[in-house]
């Protein structure tokens, strides 16, 4: 099953992530391999995140996001997952 994220981040989320930077793209990559993540990355002015994960539930893709870095650290400071039917 698919799902779509939408995230927030923090103010001067640029600038405060710079000390987790490589471990939240080590564990994407992870993520990425292991096959759950899709895509994922920032609005153009770096306000929002969206992503799409495969996964058996929804509860698998938050434990993957409050799993990450990011989450942990305040730079994601909320999220939205919904079940997403691909239609093209």
């Amino acid at each position: 099953m698919r799902f779509v994220l939408w995230g927030r981040y923090c103010d001067n989320a640029l600038e405060l992530r710079t000390p987790y930077r490589q471990e939240h793209l080590a564990g994407l990559q992870q993520q990425q391999q292991a096959g759950g993540l899709i895509t994922l990355g920032p609005t153009q002015d770096s306000s929002h995140v969206f992503a799409i994960y495969e996964a058996e539930t929804k509860q698998q893709v938050e434990d993957w996001v409050k799993g990450d870095v990011y989450w942990r650290h305040g730079i994601w400071t909320e999220v939205e997952i919904y079940p997403w039917i691909q239609a093209f």
